[in-house]
């Protein structure tokens, strides 16, 4: 995104009456609002290909950025068949690029959580939203067929040379006593080679706690300057000490040894600044490959469980050359983009046209106050948004719903240009916390109104970033009245 490009969406965007468009390049990094078990890989086609569970299928998703991941373009790949023995509870896809062909490792059983088995599916196309996902079966050593889930690969070597291993989360045998880390050797991407071998079990405070069962889960390679490194979650994944721990292997040491793994005694990642229970992450480049970032889940306030949010932030490495993550960022603040990402026009609510008992109040939201009052048919909230080039874009909101309606369905209608754009869901923001919701916005080259409009329930906004990256894809001519 070139600075006249950026400069002229902000000529734009004031010249068509919205004095609260800013030129920023900072995000509040919740990058989805609702989620767990994020996985992004960055493919060399430019694109981040994205999963994370659903519990009931496989959807690939695919962003030009990381802090737009939440309002990337998806498609459903998989559909399990119902009644077959891999048709529920499916957990923490991966989307793997692998010796030319594509598969996604997935965790699934027949609804009976001692049925959980790692499966792998193959698309042979080059581009991953053409062809079709086929269900090859389980991927399992075949003299240790136990539980398990969250199936990674760990790459290592290069071309001719490269081998491959699968890590997992597992259990020794067939009772819930605790979920332990497991490597195999792979004699391609669809097959275990040989035996599992045990790598980490809970052993400390910080991994029992919680418990029984105790947990190990969620392992993620990592890998710079030829050291290899494994994070995995450990505790209770429903609990407020859910954190991340890591494994590094020695120096040109075998993988397979366990001996030759290093655990820290102490997490690596925990909760601070008000961020409660990160885990489960996976790890990706800026797209300018200058710097690393860590997405992961995190529950979405003190107690929630398995309510959770997608977040996401740079790390760095130390001395010693292992990763250093710091504490999670709070996204009560915005933090810097990602380095190479384009810039985006921030709209304050406030600053927007407001219709019918649409109103604002001060708050504690980015300009200072925030939107209240979109209920009833004539409710509006509407920003006037110029950019350069025609195209959908994506939008993120910035919103906060009621803690009394956390289980409610709660969401609003969009309009652009006159014409209904969809509607944008709302999950339950935390508590009375502020989040961020996505929608794509259609977009014409010039002047746009983009409205908000009473849907299900309520929600306060406190603002709308547009990200200045279109796909160039075509959109209608503008519409004369609104559809109110």
């Amino acid at each position: 995104m070139s600075k006249t490009m950026l400069l002229l969406g902000t000529i734009l965007a004031v010249a068509t009456g919205d004095a609260g468009a800013q030129e920023v390049r900072d995000f509040h990094n919740i990058v989805a609002p609702s989620g767990a078990d994020p996985w992004v890989l960055r493919h060399d086609d430019g694109w981040y290909y994205v999963t994370h569970t659903t519990g009931r299928n496989v959807v690939l998703r695919r962003s030009k950025t990381i802090s737009g991941l939440g309002g990337a373009e998806s498609r459903v790949v998989w559909e399990p068949t119902p009644g077959t023995p891999f048709s529920r509870d499916v957990w923490a896809p991966e989307v793997h690029h692998l010796r030319g062909r594509w598969y996604i490792y997935v965790a699934a059983d027949d609804g009976e959580n001692a049925n959980h088995r790692m499966v792998v599916l193959e698309n042979p196309a080059a581009d991953p939203f053409d062809g079709a996902f086929l269900l090859n079966g389980k991927i399992a050593d075949p003299a240790s067929d136990r539980w398990a889930i969250d199936g990674s690969v760990l790459r290592m070597g290069a071309g001719e040379s490269e081998r491959l291993y699968f890590v997992w989360s597992g259990w020794e045998g067939d009772r819930n006593v605790d979920q332990r880390i497991y490597i195999a050797p792979m004699g391609d991407p669809l097959t275990i080679s040989g035996p599992r071998v045990e790598l980490s079990r809970p052993t400390f405070p910080w991994e029992t706690a919680a418990g029984p069962p105790t947990i190990n889960e969620g392992p993620q390679p990592l890998i710079r300057d030829g050291r290899v490194f494994l994070v995995y979650s450990a505790a209770g994944s429903w609990s407020d000490s859910y954190c991340l721990g890591m494994l590094a292997l020695k120096a040109g040491a075998d993988p397979l040894d366990p001996a030759a793994w290093m655990k820290t005694g102490k997490p690596v990642f925990a909760s601070g600044d008000g961020v409660v229970a990160p885990g489960h992450c996976s790890f990706t480049k800026s797209p300018d490959g200058m710097q690393d970032w860590i997405v992961y889940h995190a529950a979405k306030r003190p107690g929630s469980g398995w309510s959770r949010s997608i977040r996401a932030q740079p790390f760095g490495w130390d001395a010693e050359g292992l990763p250093d993550f710091g504490v999670p960022k709070s996204p009560d603040r915005p933090i810097p983009l990602p380095s190479g990402e384009p810039g985006r026009l921030r709209f304050e609510a406030e600053a927007a046209r407001l219709e019918g008992p649409a109103r604002a109040v001060g708050d504690d939201g980015s300009g200072g106050s925030k939107v209240v009052g979109l209920t009833g048919p004539e409710a509006r909230v509407t920003f006037d948004v110029g950019v350069e080039k025609a195209g959908t874009y994506v939008g993120a909101v910035r919103y906060r719903t009621d803690p009394a309606a956390a289980d409610d369905r709660i969401d609003q209608r969009l309009l652009v240009n006159g014409r209904p754009a969809g509607t944008i869901a709302y999950a339950d923001s935390g508590g009375g916390r502020w989040s961020v919701a996505f929608a794509r916005l259609p977009l014409h080259a010039g002047p746009n109104r983009v409205s908000f409009a009473p849907g299900h329930g309520r929600a306060e906004i406190d603002s709308l970033d547009v990200i200045l990256d279109p796909p160039g894809a075509v959109v209608p001519p503008p519409e004369t009245q609104d559809a109110r």
